[in-house]
């Protein structure tokens, strides 16, 4: 019989368990990896002295790439609450506290994100000069930390206080009681107990994405005037509904209410794409409203951000977490729209007036408003509020306790209970959600009780309504035709300087709502039709080649019929219900040729096909964006056995032919048609680390860094890729190879610096030698005080040096600098103390400060000093 049970939970999840040693180990966790474990009974209630909990994973191994077909592969936030509150391992006196931590495994660079993302989804902003920074006052600040500390039970405490870690690196290792972990591979792991061995793969394929945990359906939307759609009323462990979440449409257009797990499925069951979104008002950053924003990231445009200047820095802190950046990169993906706090801030017509409420991080509620024929009309959405009896014993006489104000609660409750026409609430219950019984003589038109995954008691049926997926309450209905109105937009993309008279020809066509998992065309056939998407998502197969396109509202298909008179390349398939235009081709071909269009649209359109057989452009570019690439991309060629040279900028594309990417004369990655590179110079403006060979004779298409740089769709995925690339890297034949020692690739060109590099690296082998030696601690002492001295010498110069060349951005690499020398001191005090300290973990550390240091920050210099 096996000791090793191997379950394959979902796409990219695995459940390993080893009763014997009493090890259970969640082998991957994407956004509701618990919902899934649930579901499949992996997890269960349990009762022992009189007490229920849960069982569960006690080990969660992460994933090596943060980011897989543009999904977050790591989001340990509710595994881990699970495994602490759920399954009692942190509670005192819970028969499941047994002394032992839940464990995290993984990579260092994940490991120390996924800490740092958990820290800050525990606590948002953790200071009062962190919370001044985000544009409160002195006395502010003060009170919400006040506040915090309670919710805290009285110390902000560091992640490392409540997990244990383990991280992986080239050679086995022991989880707990005589298991043993290794890494084969990129995120290919062996498992070993006693004599037997088992393989996890967590790699995804080109054509997969993470599960969502629940069936949807599909359902089709009007688009009103003001109505509120509900998309989720469960909490982050129901395991049959999305998580608390609205939809508002206002004058068919379409804002979201929070981002949370599984978004672009529940999205694609409403029959809304990606790009109908207009922006998002968001609440807070707990990972049931927060997992979401990176299906977000990936249009063409920055979608619109709606908060307080306090929730965005909160939410700003999380992303920089799980992407393992010091830099706010916020900016990179949205547009960001301030929302001053209890006032009414006016969006186009729509207003919305952010109100306070206390929580473990920072939120807010939201109340939207707008005219009507008999005045204004009210929503509210009450997210993650708290119950108000609990709220009421925290109130303390002195202002110095942890605690709140008597002044506080009373604008709370005030708040809660103000009447609208249509409120939607948490009554989730415990200490940081709300109590229904709160708005039992609330004068609210209509109440909507949310964010529970128990059934509602009677009681609380008295109180409020449900709201199934899919349902939408009318505040003010539309009397005008919103999709026809899309329609003339989308027209007017394609063809800016076309008169409206012309364009009203193509528009006068039927508009027809096609069902789900409908073909609209066929691979290798030639289409009668041109086909305008107006709402919902459309699938581009080509199963051959493996390539999948996902198209929204605003892309046209059928143009290589219409154009060139030739066999499509795909089948298009619905993915949900969509209204979409359709233009015979004789109409479209007689619009091109009387407003001189056929030779532009020729000229243009096998580049455009190009681009679109690549996956760096296989998500939806709008017609402008493609057009302004395109007439700026470069065809250059190359021999065999050719090295590129490097470039800041922009990046390559193959057009025909295979490329060998290699460090230190290992390979790295071959590359082949459609495949890119370069991306280092679009992401961080350094040179690409790789050496780059033609392996056969090659030509590429270059494009232009301006034309993609603020591309949110494209700058995610060269960040997928950059990722992955780095994780290569740290293969042990690479980095090991020269004994950890200096590689001409890590040259920045400034002599000086590099020969303190040389020094960096030279001591940092010491250090490994003498842990691998097991020499004496006060030896390893010295050498570890010698690491101090000179890395305090050597930013100290290199800072001087960035100050003398004028560098723009000193600023932010300073603050890097700062951020390192705390890191190395917190493992030098662990070190001297014995206290949390890991041999492996601080290695671990130091391959990777010194590695992703300089090959992302300090190959800055090389140009921007000197420019």
């Amino acid at each position: 019989m096996n000791k090793i049970n191997k379950v394959k939970v979902a796409t990219g999840i695995y459940w390993i368990e080893i009763k014997e040693a009493n090890v259970r180990i969640l082998c991957g966790c994407p956004a509701d990896s618990i919902k899934h474990l649930m579901k499949r009974g992996l997890i269960n209630s349990q009762e022992k002295n009189g007490i229920i909990y849960e069982s569960g994973p006690n080990v969660i191994l992460l994933s090596d790439i943060l980011i897989q077909n543009g999904e977050f592969s790591n989001l340990a936030e509710f595994p881990v609450l699970q495994m602490l509150y759920r399954q009692g391992m942190i509670l005192p006196k819970h028969p499941n506290n047994t002394g032992t931590r839940p464990l995290i495994i993984g990579s260092y660079q994940q490991v120390k994100s996924q800490l740092e993302y958990i820290y800050r989804g525990n606590y948002g902003l953790i200071s009062e000069q962190e919370l001044i920074s985000a544009g409160v006052d002195a006395n502010t600040a003060k009170e919400l930390m006040r506040m915090k500390l309670k919710f805290a039970f009285g110390k902000i405490k560091q992640t490392e206080e409540l997990l244990d870690i383990r991280i992986i690196e080239d050679d086995k290792i022991e989880i707990m009681n005589n298991v043993y972990i290794k890494r084969k591979k990129i995120n290919i792991f062996e498992i070993e107990y006693e004599s037997e061995k088992i393989e996890v793969d967590l790699n995804l394929c080109e054509t997969e994405n993470y599960e969502s945990a629940y069936p949807l359906g599909y359902y089709t939307i009007t688009r009103e005037y003001f109505s509120i759609l509900h998309s989720g009323d469960g909490d982050g462990w129901d395991t049959n509904r999305p998580t608390m979440s609205s939809i508002i449409i206002f004058q068919g257009k379409i804002y979201l209410i929070d981002a949370g797990p599984n978004i672009s499925y529940f999205l694609n069951a409403l029959g809304i794409g990606i790009n109908e979104i207009t922006g998002i008002f968001h609440t807070h950053s707990h990972d049931d409203h927060f997992c979401g924003l990176p299906f977000l990231m990936q249009t063409d445009h920055k979608i619109k951000y709606y908060a307080t200047k306090l929730v965005k820095s909160s939410v700003a802190k999380k992303l920089q977490a799980l992407f393992n950046k010091t830099d706010d990169l916020f900016d990179d993906f949205f547009e960001f729209i301030e929302l001053k706090e209890n006032k009414w801030n006016s969006i186009d017509g729509l207003e919305a007036r952010p109100i306070f409420s206390p929580h473990p991080v920072e939120t807010t509620i939201f109340v939207f408003r707008t005219l009507s024929e008999n005045g204004y009309k009210y929503y509210g959405h009450f997210a993650d509020i708290i119950d108000l009896d609990i709220l009421k014993n925290w109130i303390t006489p002195s202002s110095v306790d942890i605690g709140i104000s008597e002044d506080l609660y009373n604008s709370t409750k005030q708040e809660y209970l103000q009447k609208l026409d249509l409120k939607k609430i948490d009554i989730g219950g415990g200490l940081i959600h709300g109590n229904a019984l709160n708005f039992k003589d609330d004068k609210s038109t209509k109440i909507i009780l949310s964010h529970t995954a128990l059934p509602l008691t009677d009681e609380q049926k008295e109180i409020g309504s449900g709201a199934v997926f899919g349902m939408t309450d009318i505040l003010i209905p539309a009397y005008r035709d919103y999709i026809l109105k899309n329609a003339y937009y989308s027209l007017k993309s394609y063809f800016p300087n076309i008169p409206q008279n012309q364009i009203e020809i193509l528009l006068n066509n039927k508009i027809q709502l096609f069902r789900p998992e409908e073909i609209i065309i066929k691979n290798s056939e030639k289409s009668e039709y041109v086909y305008l998407i107006l709402s919902g998502n459309v699938e581009g197969i080509n199963a051959n080649k493996k390539i999948k396109r996902i198209l929204s509202a605003g892309a046209m298909i059928g143009l290589k019929s219409a154009v060139f008179n030739k066999y499509e390349m795909f089948t298009f398939r619905t993915k949900s219900y969509c209204n979409i235009l359709i233009i015979s081709i004789k109409l479209f071909n007689e619009f091109l040729k009387n407003n001189n269009l056929i030779d532009k649209f020729k000229e243009l359109n096998d580049r455009r096909l190009f681009l679109e057989n690549t996956w760096l452009f296989s998500n939806m570019v709008s017609y402008q964006l493609q057009n302004h690439i395109i007439f700026n991309m470069k065809l250059i060629e190359y021999p065999k056995n050719t090295i590129i040279e490097n470039t800041i900028d922009g990046i390559y594309i193959i057009n025909k032919g295979k490329i060998e990417l290699s460090i230190n004369d290992c390979t790295v990655e071959i590359l082949n048609n459609y495949d890119f590179f370069n991306e280092a110079s679009i992401l961080y403006n350094i040179y690409d680390i790789f050496k780059k060979k033609c392996l056969t004779n090659v030509s590429l298409y270059f494009l232009p860094k301006k034309y993609i740089k603020d591309i949110p769709s494209i700058y995610w995925r060269l960040e997928e890729i950059y990722n992955k690339r780095s994780r290569k890297i740290f293969n042990s034949e690479i980095i090991n190879k020269n004994n950890f020692g200096w590689l001409e690739e890590y040259s920045i060109n400034i002599k000086e610096i590099d020969e303190q590099h040389k020094k960096l690296f030279e001591i940092t082998y010491k250090i490994i030698k003498s842990f691998d030696l097991c020499k004496d601690k006060n030896e390893i002492k010295k050498t570890l005080d010698r690491l101090l001295e000179y890395t305090h010498y050597h930013f100290k110069s290199e800072e001087e040096y960035m100050q003398n060349c004028g560098y723009s951005a000193i600023d932010q690499h300073i603050n890097k600098h700062q951020y390192l020398i705390k890191e190395l001191k917190k493992y030098y005090d662990y070190f001297l103390n014995n206290r949390h300290f890991s041999s492996n973990t601080f290695i671990s550390f130091l391959k990777y400060w010194i590695t992703e240091h300089i090959l992302t920050e300090d190959k800055k210099l090389s140009f921007l000093c000197s420019s």
